[in-house]
């Protein structure tokens, strides 16, 4: 296959960072704005925030696909990918690696000095993913904290500062996304054992990796809990949470060890309606918490 030109190229990048799945973060990114800023921070800050989750999860994608090109090759599951196919070429994916990078500093520069100063820090998990699950089993919870960045982050952008009020929705996303990827990578623990690759069903099996799964996704429902408590959440928040919280049970129901057939409809599917459902749940309560 040729490398991809013009608008082809165009479709060729987004499916390559996966540009719909924005919607598992984004959402928590919002919440965060909203709380740190006690409601609407003004288009200014909205734009520069959005752009900056945007492109800093483009850099990652980019650079995980960058690192990870000779394991996608060799795993029948991921080999139609661009880089292995040659719709795109490593200069290309560089290239949008670079752009991502610079977008997301300049982003950071526009919101405040603080959100500067610790963008490198953001990078620096966010990219280094990629490489843990060379070295680690726990590989699951540094993507969960690459995306449980993502709500301080903008709580940051918005105000200028980090305050610990923020700090137990960052742990829920990333025991979430923990949660979740343990159950994404079932699919994949034959292969990692053979490439001797790392994740907790090569490690500690499919029935006792799910087990840890279903913890995870315990221990997020109730640090959105204790994080609602915090910032002063009212009911229809805590009623979203309750919303989550089934459609977690619902996800570890389709996912046994040995029926991997639903994997993607828990992962995908329920994935964006949790994230989607929260952030629209704690709009509503922060609006009527606040009409006038």
């Amino acid at each position: 296959m040729g490398q991809a030109k013009g608008l082809g190229a165009v479709r060729v990048y987004l499916e390559m960072i996966k540009f719909e799945h924005s919607v598992f973060a984004l959402p928590f990114a919002m919440i965060g704005m909203m709380w740190g800023a006690g409601g609407w921070p003004g288009w200014r800050v909205f734009g520069w925030i959005v752009l900056a989750m945007v492109s800093c999860r483009s850099a990652a994608m980019a650079f995980n696909r960058i690192a990870d090109r000779r394991i996608d090759a060799a795993n029948p599951r991921t080999a139609a990918r661009a880089l292995p196919v040659g719709a795109l070429g490593l200069g290309q994916t560089y290239l949008f690696l670079g752009v991502s990078v610079a977008l997301f500093l300049a982003s950071a520069a526009m919101l405040n000095p603080l959100a500067l100063a610790l963008s490198p820090v953001a990078l620096l998990v966010i990219l280094g993913y990629s490489t843990t699950k060379r070295f680690t089993s726990l590989s699951h919870f540094v993507l969960g904290l690459s995306l449980g960045i993502a709500p301080a982050a903008a709580w940051i952008g918005a105000t200028g500062r980090l305050d610990a009020a923020i700090l137990p929705l960052v742990g829920a996303v990333m025991l979430w996304t923990g949660g979740f990827d343990i159950l994404y990578s079932l699919q994949d623990d034959d292969f990692d054992r053979e490439q001797g690759l790392r994740s907790l069903p090569v490690w500690l099996g499919r029935p006792k990796a799910l087990v840890v799964s279903r913890l995870c996704h315990a221990g997020s429902v109730g640090l959105l809990v204790w994080g609602g408590s915090l910032v002063g959440a009212g009911p229809i928040y805590f009623a979203g949470v309750l919303l989550a919280g089934v459609l977690l049970a619902y996800e570890q129901s389709l996912v046994k060890p040995n029926d991997l057939s639903r994997v993607d409809l828990a992962f995908f599917t329920l994935n964006g309606f949790v994230s989607i459902a929260l952030f629209a749940f704690a709009l509503a309560d922060h609006l009527l918490r606040h009409r006038r």
